[in-house]
């Protein structure tokens, strides 16, 4: 076997990279990425590269693609039709002997629903769950035409260490809380969102590689939690007295609930409890504070 990897050095990527070196050996692994790794690596920009022995890739792993830091992303033209653009880049290369391709998608592909399964309606309310969806539509028919194996792995809101560099909830509050600053809740800190433990996501995405057949499945958490609460949780591991500050307390709330029965039942029996996934999250992001 030889596992092709895209964007081993992001977030998701790298703990994916490490999970399969604790699962394959490291000859059976090559990674595409902007950079050199602990691997053989192809080295490219812009998608643009020398793929030299590509007859002997039979498992393919695209989780490189653009991902918005901000909400000021989430509609940017050029960054996101970019996740089009070297997809199919990817599929253009035209492995001989690839019998598998496991594509990193998101939940923005959905609509809005009261539990977001894999039936959902796939609506996207920006261009990019559009880019994603599109990439989803390319990769779903790239691999019926040629018979081999799909699996469309939607990720939903993964938190842990690696996510400080996005503009994300649990970061902002880290943040604020290891700076002793106020904390700023916009809402009434009633909205319910779902996490899921980064480690978690990378092991469901490995074992993914022995899942046949073609499947659309939610990497999701199933702890359901109030954003206040959530807050609260991230204090009390501080042991500091922080303020919250609630503004516009009256904006309408928006749920995020996922059903992640089918995750459960193909790829991982059990979850990071959310409470020691934060408390790593913490104390890792404290130890930077440290080093700087």
């Amino acid at each position: 076997m030889t596992i092709l990897i895209t964007g081993a050095s992001g977030f998701v990527g790298s703990k994916v990279l490490d999970e399969l070196l604790n699962n394959y050996n490291k000859d059976e692994i090559i990674a595409l990425s902007s950079r050199n790794l602990k691997i053989r690596t192809i080295v490219h920009k812009d998608y643009e590269f020398n793929l030299q022995n590509g007859d002997e890739i039979d498992t393919l792993i695209h989780i490189g693609a653009f991902i918005p830091k901000s909400s000021n992303e989430v509609n940017d033209y050029d960054k996101n039709t970019s996740n089009i653009i070297n997809t199919k880049k990817l599929l253009d290369l035209n492995l001989k002997h690839l019998k598998k391709i496991i594509f990193i998608s998101t939940v923005d592909v959905y609509n809005q629903a009261d539990v977001t399964n894999e039936n959902t309606q796939t609506s996207p309310v920006s261009l990019y769950g559009w880019s994603k969806l599109y990439c989803e539509k390319m990769i779903e028919s790239y691999s019926k035409e040629r018979g081999i194996d799909c699996q469309i792995l939607r990720l939903g809101h993964v938190f842990g260490e690696g996510e400080e560099k996005y503009q994300k909830i649990l970061p902002l509050t880290i943040k604020k809380v290891l700076n002793n600053e106020n904390i700023e809740i916009w809402g009434d800190g009633k909205a319910i969102r779902t996490f899921i433990y980064i480690d978690d996501v990378a092991k469901a995405i490995v074992n993914s590689i022995k899942l046949e057949g073609h499947n659309i499945i939610n990497i999701v958490g199933e702890e359901q939690i109030e954003i206040g609460d959530l807050v609260q949780k991230i204090i009390k591991i501080s042991g500091k007295n922080i303020k919250i500050d609630y503004i516009h307390p009256e904006t309408k709330n928006r749920n995020l609930v996922f059903d992640n029965t089918k995750l459960k039942q193909l790829l991982l029996p059990s979850l990071t409890n959310l409470d020691n996934g934060l408390e790593k999250e913490y104390h890792y992001m404290e130890s930077l504070l440290e080093v700087v």
